[in-house]
Protein backbone atom coordinates (compact mmCIF):
# COMPACT_ATOMS: atom_id res chain seq x y z
CA UNK A 1 0.00 0.00 0.00
CA UNK A 2 1.67 3.28 -1.08
CA UNK A 3 1.71 5.66 1.37
CA UNK A 4 1.69 9.47 1.25
CA UNK A 5 3.04 12.26 3.67
CA UNK A 6 0.90 15.92 3.92
CA UNK A 7 2.38 18.88 5.42
CA UNK A 8 0.86 21.60 5.55
CA UNK A 9 -0.25 23.70 8.28
CA UNK A 10 -3.69 24.56 7.26
CA UNK A 11 -5.94 21.70 9.78
CA UNK A 12 -8.86 21.77 7.14
CA UNK A 13 -7.01 21.18 3.99
CA UNK A 14 -5.89 18.08 5.34
CA UNK A 15 -8.56 16.48 6.78
CA UNK A 16 -10.21 17.20 2.95
CA UNK A 17 -6.95 15.47 1.04
CA UNK A 18 -6.53 12.85 3.94
CA UNK A 19 -10.22 12.08 3.41
CA UNK A 20 -9.93 11.97 -0.95
CA UNK A 21 -6.57 9.94 -0.53
CA UNK A 22 -7.94 7.20 1.60
CA UNK A 23 -10.72 6.76 -0.28
CA UNK A 24 -8.45 5.83 -3.49
CA UNK A 25 -6.88 3.00 -1.03
CA UNK A 26 -3.54 4.94 0.49
CA UNK A 27 -1.73 5.34 3.53
CA UNK A 28 -1.61 8.91 4.94
CA UNK A 29 0.76 10.49 7.66
CA UNK A 30 0.60 13.73 8.23
CA UNK A 31 2.85 17.05 9.40
CA UNK A 32 2.19 20.48 10.30
CA UNK A 33 5.63 22.12 9.20
CA UNK A 34 8.77 21.06 7.95
CA UNK A 35 10.51 20.39 11.06
CA UNK A 36 7.78 17.67 11.84
CA UNK A 37 7.69 16.41 8.25
CA UNK A 38 11.02 15.79 8.60
CA UNK A 39 11.24 14.02 11.76
CA UNK A 40 8.34 11.29 10.51
CA UNK A 41 11.04 10.96 7.38
CA UNK A 42 13.87 9.50 9.29
CA UNK A 43 11.87 6.93 10.21
CA UNK A 44 9.51 5.74 7.13
CA UNK A 45 10.08 6.56 3.63
CA UNK A 46 7.15 7.83 1.65
CA UNK A 47 5.96 7.12 -1.50
CA UNK A 48 5.07 10.59 -2.08
CA UNK A 49 4.74 14.21 -0.25
CA UNK A 50 2.35 16.41 -0.40
CA UNK A 51 3.84 19.96 0.54
CA UNK A 52 3.10 23.56 1.03
CA UNK A 53 5.28 26.21 0.63
CA UNK A 54 4.74 28.31 3.88
CA UNK A 55 4.81 26.63 6.79
CA UNK A 56 6.33 27.80 10.06
CA UNK A 57 9.54 26.42 11.35
CA UNK A 58 10.72 25.27 8.43
CA UNK A 59 8.92 26.00 5.56
CA UNK A 60 8.52 23.33 2.30
CA UNK A 61 11.10 24.61 0.25
CA UNK A 62 13.74 24.08 3.02
CA UNK A 63 12.30 20.79 3.50
CA UNK A 64 12.80 20.16 -0.07
CA UNK A 65 16.30 20.56 -0.68
CA UNK A 66 17.13 18.78 2.67
CA UNK A 67 15.32 15.90 1.23
CA UNK A 68 17.02 16.33 -2.15
CA UNK A 69 20.50 16.10 -0.20
CA UNK A 70 19.72 13.00 1.68
CA UNK A 71 20.52 9.63 -0.33
CA UNK A 72 17.69 8.22 1.12
CA UNK A 73 14.96 10.50 0.31
CA UNK A 74 15.97 12.63 -2.56
CA UNK A 75 14.21 10.29 -5.28
CA UNK A 76 10.84 10.42 -3.91
CA UNK A 77 8.47 12.73 -5.60
CA UNK A 78 7.29 16.23 -4.13
CA UNK A 79 4.18 17.83 -5.11
CA UNK A 80 3.99 21.45 -4.12
CA UNK A 81 0.96 23.65 -3.06
CA UNK A 82 1.32 27.08 -3.93
CA UNK A 83 -0.61 30.18 -3.21
CA UNK A 84 -2.88 31.47 -6.88
CA UNK A 85 -0.89 34.07 -7.20
CA UNK A 86 2.64 32.90 -6.17
CA UNK A 87 4.56 32.50 -9.10
CA UNK A 88 7.87 33.10 -7.63
CA UNK A 89 7.09 29.89 -5.37
CA UNK A 90 6.25 27.76 -7.92
CA UNK A 91 10.01 28.76 -9.68
CA UNK A 92 11.34 28.31 -6.04
CA UNK A 93 9.63 24.91 -5.61
CA UNK A 94 10.93 23.72 -8.95
CA UNK A 95 14.71 25.13 -8.12
CA UNK A 96 14.33 23.22 -4.69
CA UNK A 97 13.61 19.96 -6.24
CA UNK A 98 10.00 19.99 -6.74
CA UNK A 99 8.01 17.58 -9.24
CA UNK A 100 4.84 19.54 -9.78
CA UNK A 101 2.58 21.64 -7.82
CA UNK A 102 -1.17 22.46 -7.80
CA UNK A 103 -2.57 25.77 -7.13
CA UNK A 104 -4.88 27.02 -3.87
CA UNK A 105 -8.00 26.03 -3.78
CA UNK A 106 -7.81 23.09 -6.23
CA UNK A 107 -10.04 20.56 -7.13
CA UNK A 108 -9.39 17.44 -5.36
CA UNK A 109 -9.91 15.02 -8.21
CA UNK A 110 -7.29 17.10 -10.04
CA UNK A 111 -5.06 16.36 -6.82
CA UNK A 112 -6.30 12.82 -7.34
CA UNK A 113 -5.07 12.75 -10.87
CA UNK A 114 -1.49 14.10 -10.47
CA UNK A 115 -0.58 12.05 -6.94
CA UNK A 116 -1.19 9.24 -9.00
CA UNK A 117 1.06 10.00 -12.00
CA UNK A 118 3.80 10.54 -9.34
CA UNK A 119 3.37 7.48 -8.31
CA UNK A 120 3.12 5.56 -11.24
CA UNK A 121 6.75 7.65 -12.30
CA UNK A 122 8.19 6.68 -9.14
CA UNK A 123 7.24 3.02 -9.99
CA UNK A 124 8.23 3.07 -13.69
CA UNK A 125 11.62 4.82 -12.31
CA UNK A 126 13.08 2.67 -9.74
CA UNK A 127 14.39 -0.03 -12.13
CA UNK A 128 16.45 3.07 -13.69
CA UNK A 129 18.07 3.45 -10.37
CA UNK A 130 20.13 0.33 -11.04
CA UNK A 131 21.35 1.57 -14.32
CA UNK A 132 24.87 2.03 -14.76
CA UNK A 133 27.00 4.06 -16.97
CA UNK A 134 26.68 7.26 -19.20
CA UNK A 135 24.42 9.43 -21.66
CA UNK A 136 26.58 11.68 -23.84
CA UNK A 137 25.01 14.01 -26.25
CA UNK A 138 27.63 16.29 -27.92
CA UNK A 139 29.46 18.44 -24.86
CA UNK A 140 26.76 16.76 -22.77
CA UNK A 141 27.68 13.40 -20.46
CA UNK A 142 24.89 12.61 -17.94
CA UNK A 143 25.98 10.15 -14.80
CA UNK A 144 23.42 7.58 -14.45
CA UNK A 145 24.70 6.73 -10.68
CA UNK A 146 25.10 10.37 -9.59
CA UNK A 147 22.22 12.01 -11.73
CA UNK A 148 24.65 14.62 -12.28
CA UNK A 149 25.27 16.48 -15.98
CA UNK A 150 29.16 17.36 -16.94
CA UNK A 151 29.54 20.37 -19.72
CA UNK A 152 33.10 20.47 -20.34
CA UNK A 153 34.94 20.73 -16.67
CA UNK A 154 31.90 21.90 -14.76
CA UNK A 155 29.32 19.08 -13.18
CA UNK A 156 25.69 20.12 -12.11
CA UNK A 157 23.22 18.23 -9.94
CA UNK A 158 19.81 17.48 -11.02
CA UNK A 159 16.93 16.90 -9.72
CA UNK A 160 14.90 14.40 -10.27
CA UNK A 161 12.59 15.71 -12.24
CA UNK A 162 15.61 17.44 -14.46
CA UNK A 163 17.17 14.30 -14.76
CA UNK A 164 14.45 12.44 -15.85
CA UNK A 165 13.47 15.07 -18.50
CA UNK A 166 17.39 15.36 -19.42
CA UNK A 167 17.77 11.32 -19.79
CA UNK A 168 14.67 11.01 -22.62
CA UNK A 169 15.86 14.26 -24.66
CA UNK A 170 19.24 12.59 -24.43
CA UNK A 171 17.81 8.80 -25.39
CA UNK A 172 16.16 10.37 -28.14
CA UNK A 173 18.61 13.66 -29.19
CA UNK A 174 17.59 15.66 -32.88
CA UNK A 175 13.66 14.87 -31.97
CA UNK A 176 10.70 17.18 -31.31
CA UNK A 177 7.97 16.62 -28.71
CA UNK A 178 5.52 18.85 -27.57
CA UNK A 179 4.88 19.66 -23.87
CA UNK A 180 2.04 17.44 -24.27
CA UNK A 181 4.26 14.56 -25.49
CA UNK A 182 6.44 15.34 -22.62
CA UNK A 183 4.14 15.49 -20.20
CA UNK A 184 3.13 11.36 -21.11
CA UNK A 185 6.41 9.90 -21.70
CA UNK A 186 8.71 11.59 -19.57
CA UNK A 187 6.44 11.57 -16.70
CA UNK A 188 2.94 9.10 -17.01
CA UNK A 189 1.17 11.98 -16.76
CA UNK A 190 -2.66 11.10 -18.47
CA UNK A 191 -3.76 13.92 -21.47
CA UNK A 192 -5.62 15.69 -18.56
CA UNK A 193 -3.70 15.32 -15.54
CA UNK A 194 -1.47 18.15 -15.73
CA UNK A 195 -0.65 21.76 -18.02
CA UNK A 196 1.76 22.31 -20.53
CA UNK A 197 3.14 24.96 -18.31
CA UNK A 198 5.11 22.22 -16.19
CA UNK A 199 7.19 21.15 -18.73
CA UNK A 200 8.15 24.80 -19.30
CA UNK A 201 9.16 25.61 -16.06
CA UNK A 202 11.45 22.33 -15.62
CA UNK A 203 12.90 23.34 -18.76
CA UNK A 204 13.93 26.89 -17.89
CA UNK A 205 15.34 25.11 -14.72
CA UNK A 206 16.79 22.81 -16.65
CA UNK A 207 18.20 24.87 -19.27
CA UNK A 208 19.80 27.07 -16.16
CA UNK A 209 22.33 24.33 -15.29
CA UNK A 210 23.34 22.96 -18.71
CA UNK A 211 23.49 26.07 -20.99
CA UNK A 212 25.78 28.84 -21.36
CA UNK A 213 23.32 31.12 -21.71
CA UNK A 214 20.17 30.44 -21.26
CA UNK A 215 18.32 32.91 -23.02
CA UNK A 216 20.21 31.90 -26.38
CA UNK A 217 20.29 27.77 -25.50
CA UNK A 218 22.75 25.60 -27.78
CA UNK A 219 21.31 22.05 -27.15
CA UNK A 220 17.83 22.54 -25.35
CA UNK A 221 16.08 24.03 -28.06
CA UNK A 222 12.41 25.56 -28.65
CA UNK A 223 10.87 25.19 -31.88
CA UNK A 224 8.06 27.40 -32.51
CA UNK A 225 4.54 25.74 -32.33
CA UNK A 226 5.97 22.46 -32.18
CA UNK A 227 8.05 21.68 -28.43
CA UNK A 228 11.48 21.10 -27.84
CA UNK A 229 14.42 19.90 -29.16
CA UNK A 230 18.38 18.36 -27.70
CA UNK A 231 20.24 19.44 -30.50
CA UNK A 232 23.30 17.40 -31.18
CA UNK A 233 26.42 19.45 -31.12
Amino acid sequence: MRQILIVDDEADLVWAVGQSLRQEGYTLRVAYDGSEALEICRYIMPDLIILDVSMPHMDGLSLCRTLRRDPGLADVPVLFLTGRDMIDDRLRGFEAGGDDYLVKPFDLRELKARVAALLRRSSRSAPALAESGALQVGALRLNMHTRSVQIGDEVRQLTPAEFELLTFFMRHPNEVYSSEQLLRHVWGYDPDAAEPGLVRWHVMNLRNKIERDPARPAYLCTVPRHGYILRNG
